[in-house]
């Protein structure tokens, strides 16, 4: 469900204590803005990336050989 915050004269908004909680936000913790669609989107930054980026998108790799993918590479850019 949705929460709704209210932006103050100084274009400020509070997060509620329910998605603080449900993100680990806690005080002085760095957020990130972006916008998608029309939408403002809010994230905890990550405190280390190499750990928050770690595993992603494993499921393109499985199955796959290190050496056989880089030789493939090569053997296209060697036309």
């Amino acid at each position: 469900m949705a929460s709704r915050v209210k932006v103050s004269s100084k274009n400020q908004i509070a997060v509620p204590a329910d998605v603080r909680k449900q993100l680990g936000i806690q005080r002085g913790d760095v957020l990130l803005v972006e916008v998608r669609d029309g939408y403002a989107i809010l994230m905890p930054e990550p405190r280390d990336y190499s750990k928050r980026l770690r595993g992603l998108h494993r499921e393109i790799w499985q199955d796959v050989e290190p050496q056989e993918c880089v030789r493939q590479e090569r053997e296209a850019w060697q036309g």
